[in-house]
């Protein structure tokens, strides 16, 4: 017995630590989201990634642009005669060459080949901005589950630690009252049977909060505080299935993600295509040379172009073409993909709301009647007319119904935050998180500066 009391001392002492580390400040489900978004390294790596694609896009502008060169160079050359009769030492000669220029280079038609990788390259910057968005509101919606356990786990430890101090206390009353003749040896037993298993129960309980808080630490980047999962994100909700469902096509970031790998998808194929055509070409150099013997060269300079048309490139060009099409319509088929997956989401997360109302209602009522049913049976065991077998068994189906209470609670709030994800709407945007929005919007802007390079190479 001495093993059992320290447990549940131990586990006691847990959740008051727990309790007095946030016993000042409670920590709310807004601000845990608020502090995991800043945390998040897979929301970083999002970022990150929509800044390379942004990069895309400047190095597909390049294609149309000019390459401007400026080179300065030396060479130095000598010779020697043979040696003769008349010329014993041969003669020896020697100069030095210097030259300087500019160098201009220019694409000037590629049958639009350029634009199209222009537009592919904007579309799939747009999808890396949506990817942002979508790994946002999985990071929001794993925070809030990661949340949510850590929460609802202590709540089932000290309902088990409960549990375990009346299965002692039963134990107890059994045996004093096989002390005075009253009970049997087999309600001493049966209450011994029923506190194990409240012990195995509440050590389990312990293993799976340990787990959840160092899940919920993995997301923050925190330990948890003193939770409370009250929050007023419900409001977001609408009103209907239909509108929900609506409002998911319309805004999801994964649709939206989906729209523009569509588009990124026909660019590449009209960038194929364009391989086919002429492709026209201007080019010039402007410089200056000295020669140590011959003296300055004075300026000289070159112009051309060049017009070239592919007839045969070993197959290359036409599979690129088909290549470029099977990409497209396999665009298509996973925006269809992702339609039908954000719908059933959304209908998914609804239905665990209703669902997890119905579970409350019939767990309060449980409970309810789960009390009053103990509290009878033990008074009757007391008169003698029930057993210690009908309170233990009382006991279970109270701690039942309550356990089901936290979990049916527990569900309610991650099926709501899953329809607000399901409907593209748990984003630090629409849930007001005081935090500054990741974006590489402004990055996007910022590399279609045509001279941006030339600038930092003069600075």
């Amino acid at each position: 017995m001495g093993f059992r009391v320290n447990l549940v001392a131990s586990g006691l002492a847990l959740i008051l630590a727990a309790a007095s580390v946030g016993g000042a400040q409670a920590q709310s489900i807004a601000q845990a989201l608020t502090i995991a978004y800043d945390h998040a390294p897979d929301l970083q790596a999002a970022l990150l990634s929509a800044k390379s694609a942004a990069e895309n896009v400047a190095l597909a502008q390049s294609g149309k642009r000019p390459t401007i060169g400026a080179a300065i160079g030396g060479n130095y050359s000598w010779s020697a005669g043979q040696p003769s009769l008349g010329n014993p030492d041969g003669n020896f000669s020697s100069s030095q060459t210097y030259t300087a220029g500019l160098s201009y280079n220019q694409t000037v038609f590629d049958n639009f080949r350029t634009e199209a990788q222009i537009e592919a390259a904007r579309a799939g910057a747009e999808v890396a901005e949506y990817q942002i968005r979508n790994t946002e509101q999985n990071v929001l919606l794993a925070v809030v589950q990661a949340y949510m356990s850590v929460l609802s786990g202590r709540q089932l430890v000290a309902l088990r630690q409960e549990n375990v101090n009346f299965f002692q206390a039963q134990l107890q009353s059994a045996r004093d009252r096989l002390d005075v003749g009253e009970g049997t040896r087999i309600d001493v037993a049966q209450a011994e049977a029923r506190l194990a298993q409240g012990d195995a129960a509440y050590r389990a309980a312990l293993s799976s909060l340990e787990i959840s808080q160092a899940t919920f630490q993995r997301y923050v980047g925190a330990a948890p505080q003193n939770l409370d999962s009250s929050h007023n994100f419900g409001r977001l909700i609408p009103s209907s299935l239909q509108a929900a469902i609506s409002e998911a096509e319309v805004g999801h970031p994964a649709i939206l993600l989906s729209k523009a790998a569509i588009r990124a998808a026909q660019a590449g194929t009209d960038a194929a295509q364009a391989a086919f055509g002429p492709t026209a070409t201007v080019s010039g150099e402007v410089g200056t040379g000295y020669n140590t013997v011959a003296g300055g060269q004075g300026l000289s300079g070159r112009v051309g172009f060049q017009i070239t048309v592919p007839l045969y490139a070993g197959g290359a060009i036409g599979a690129n073409v088909r290549k470029a099409n099977i990409e497209q319509i396999k665009s298509e088929v996973d925006a269809m993909s992702a339609y039908d997956q954000i719908r059933e989401a959304v209908i998914s997360a609804w239905a665990g709301i209703q669902s997890a109302d119905a579970q409350i209602s019939a767990a309060n009522s449980a409970v309810a009647a789960g009390r009053t049913v103990l509290d009878g049976v033990i008074q009757e065991r007391d008169l003698g007319t029930r057993t210690t077998l009908d309170v233990l068994n009382a006991q279970a189906e109270l701690t039942t119904a309550r356990e089901g209470l936290i979990n049916a609670s527990t569900n309610k709030v991650i099926a709501t935050f899953s329809l607000l994800a399901a409907m593209g709407r748990l984003t630090a945007t629409d849930l007001g998180l005081a935090v500054e929005v990741k974006s590489a919007v402004r990055y996007n802007q910022a590399v279609d500066d045509v001279w941006q390079e030339l600038r930092t190479v003069a600075e």
